[in-house]
């Protein structure tokens, strides 16, 4: 229904007013949980009180509290604040017209270390998707020790509860804005596809979703103990018991200042302290790579890949890519245990790259490529398919490359945005962006983005340099060197 111009549209929480422009009806900062204030600050999140009247839904709900990134960051990845209790909001994007519950439905889940990112960012606007008929939902999760701190008095994976209420508000409302609940894909990069890999593997998410996207995120998490240590550390920092009560106490600037001085120089390269999934024993019961490898979700389609140059995000700005001296190379591959014939291999491969070149080509590969290969490799026989791509365009800006969160724009076909021109430069290929977010629009609609899925030949899409193209086994031997 609509009031005018205006598109209305009835949750199971009460009505939501939104705007429409370009045959596209959006709602925007719509709450699925309530706000995680007072003793819901580090609680499980809590169904939405029902509302009476209209409820407008014309501009981005409150963002998690966060810090920006770092300068430079910064420039390349803008991310809006929004003041405001309620950080547990989502947006829809949907053709204004048709659908009756029949929709194609794809939820987005940003990344950003668990500590940065929501769905506000301009790049993420799912217009183009409800252009192209499917109905787009972002969300808004709690990051850093609001969402992924590990307390002995509070439950764990606050963020990923955050999400499983999400999409448990999908599964319930969806069908009102044209979506089908039964034709639902999950999708995310980063952090984002880390958390959607945890999902997989957990019980409480059996039913909210058929087919998942996974981009440059693999599936990894720690034992609850190991998480705890980057709770205890801020805690430290702030001369506090290692507590959800003792840390509600603390002003928010404070624990956010704490926070930011504790894992600003933590990686997964590096080390130090970083937020990470914990395996819990209730959202996260084990692993979640060894439980996609012995067939959780196996009826879930799958679609995963990373960007050929992941590492140049943090190394280029950095100039890591000219400063890192061999002897700093050495040290490097010793300490993250990198075999010494795989850094053979890439080094025969790359003779005139540098060793921060060297060492990021492997990190890339350690940390995304090899693992996602051998989720695929265990899911041959579904009953899900599995496809695999690779994202290879190269920016000019600053020498990025096929650098992370680059794809992110043409998945979403919104190359325009000035902040997509912050990464990609103003010349990005328009065609190119059609083909992928045609792809993921095929696949969302069908479970089939256009391409052979995995087979013993190992089929890649790659997605530049040039026109898609099919490869199989890209990179062969390199990928060998990692297999033990």
């Amino acid at each position: 229904m609509s009031d005018g111009a205006r598109p209305l549209v009835t949750t199971c929480d009460g009505v939501l007013r939104g705007s429409l422009e370009g045959g596209v009806a959006s709602f925007l900062g719509v709450p699925y949980a309530r706000a995680p204030v007072g003793p819901l600050r580090f609680g499980a999140p809590e169904a939405v009180e029902p509302w009476d009247g209209v409820r407008e839904a014309v501009a981005f709900g409150a963002t998690a509290p966060k810090r920006p990134y770092a300068p430079p960051l910064d420039a390349l990845l803008p991310d809006p604040d929004v003041e405001g209790e309620n950080c547990l909001n989502l947006n829809v994007w949907a053709p204004s017209e048709g659908g009756a519950g029949s929709r194609p439905v794809m939820v987005w889940i940003h990344g950003g270390s668990l500590v940065h990112g929501s769905s506000s960012v301009p790049v993420y606007d799912g217009a183009a998707f409800a252009r192209d008929g499917v109905v787009l939902v972002s969300l808004n999760y709690r990051l850093g020790i609001e969402g992924f701190g590990v307390f002995p008095d509070a439950p764990a994976n606050l963020g990923l509860r955050d999400q499983l209420a999400a999409l448990t508000w999908v599964r319930e409302n969806i069908a009102a804005f044209g979506g089908d609940p039964e034709r639902v894909t999950v999708s995310g990069e980063s952090a984002g596809a880390i958390s959607i890999a945890a999902l997989l593997a957990s019980p409480l998410a059996k039913g909210l979703f058929r087919r998942a996207v996974l981009q440059s995120g693999a599936p990894t998490a720690l034992p609850l103990e190991r998480a705890r240590r980057t709770t205890e550390a801020i805690a430290s920092h702030l001369g506090v018991e290692a507590t959800a009560r003792a840390l509600s106490a603390v002003p928010r600037d404070r624990l956010l200042d704490a926070q930011t001085a504790v894992t600003g120089k933590g990686s997964p390269l590096t080390g130090g302290h970083s937020f990470q999934i914990a395996i819990d024993g209730e959202v996260l019961p084990r692993d979640p790579a060894e439980a996609l490898r012995d067939g959780a979700s196996a009826e879930v389609d799958l679609l995963m890949g990373t960007n050929t140059e992941e590492y140049r995000l943090w190394f280029v700005p950095s100039r890591l890519t000219e400063r890192l001296s061999r002897l700093a190379l050495r040290v490097a591959l010793w300490r993250t245990k990198v075999p010494s014939r795989t850094t053979r291999a890439y080094r025969a491969n790359r003779p005139g790259e540098t060793p921060g070149e060297l060492l990021g080509a492997l990190a890339t590969d350690k940390l995304l490529r090899v693992p996602l290969n051998r989720v695929a490799e265990a899911r041959p026989t579904g009953p899900g398919s599995t496809y695999v791509y690779e994202f290879g365009w190269r920016s000019p800006v600053m020498g990025l490359g096929a650098c992370h969160a680059l794809e992110i724009a043409f998945v979403f076909d919104t190359l325009d945005r000035p902040e997509a021109v912050a990464l990609a430069g103003p010349d990005a290929p328009r065609e190119l962006a059609a083909a992928m977010h045609g792809a993921w629009m095929r696949f969302a609609a069908t479970g089939d983005p256009g391409w052979r899925p995995w087979d013993p030949s190992r089929p890649v899409m790659t997605f530049g340099p040039g026109a898609p193209t099919l490869v199989e086994s890209p990179r062969e031997d390199e990928r060998r060197a990692w297999d033990t």
